[in-house]
């Protein structure tokens, strides 16, 4: 199949990032990248985010060319270190715990290919405060398998949102996509 130069491709397969760009009326394919690379250890996790957001869109670009293709990477940080996505229940209640009655950042990176043109690049910050959060609640949020697929071992639009206490900054940007800044892009361009 040929590419019009209008096309939009989100590389990622993420049901929240769907959605939320269907919710602004995009007309878009999803296309998941291949290969996601694994953070830096130590490094900054705003750059970090953008970096693997830049990674993902930059091989659909390359298989995509004539397309505009977003890349996105959402990260969860707390005393300096990135949570990813929890290997298994154990590692989400270590997860859950680290963040209990304490308020994290959530980063997301976002890169964005344009054909013929320069791509554009920015990482939205928004800090979300967790209300102190019992062993028991902890356990039984792990065993539902929710946070097994979360940066963070939660997720704000499922049955995490029950464990936040504050949001400051943009609520989207910790469910995969800042969507304020994302579409003021999409108004500006299309």
């Amino acid at each position: 199949m040929q590419n019009k130069p209008t096309d939009f491709i989100l590389a990622s397969a993420s049901p929240r990032r769907i959605e939320m760009l269907r919710r602004e009326g995009c007309r878009f394919r999803a296309v998941p990248a291949a290969h996601e690379p694994e953070p830096e250890p130590g490094a900054p996790p705003q750059a970090e985010a953008i970096r693997i957001a830049r990674a993902k869109a930059a091989e659909v670009f390359a298989r995509f060319p004539e397309a505009v293709v977003l890349g996105a990477d959402t990260m969860v940080c707390i005393d300096e270190d990135i949570l990813g996505k929890p290997k298994d229940n154990a590692e989400a209640v270590e997860m859950l715990r680290r963040l209990s009655g304490r308020t994290h950042e959530v980063f997301t990176g976002v890169y964005i290919c344009v054909p013929g043109g320069e791509a554009i690049c920015f990482a939205e910050k928004t800090e979300v405060t967790f209300r102190a959060l019992s062993e028991a609640e902890i356990i039984a949020y792990a065993e539902t398998g929710e946070p097994l697929d979360k940066a963070g071992a939660y997720g704000i639009q499922g049955g995490g949102r029950l464990f936040v206490e504050r949001v400051e900054g943009d609520y989207d940007n910790v469910v995969g996509l800042p969507m304020e800044r994302l579409r003021q892009w999409i108004i500006e361009n299309g």
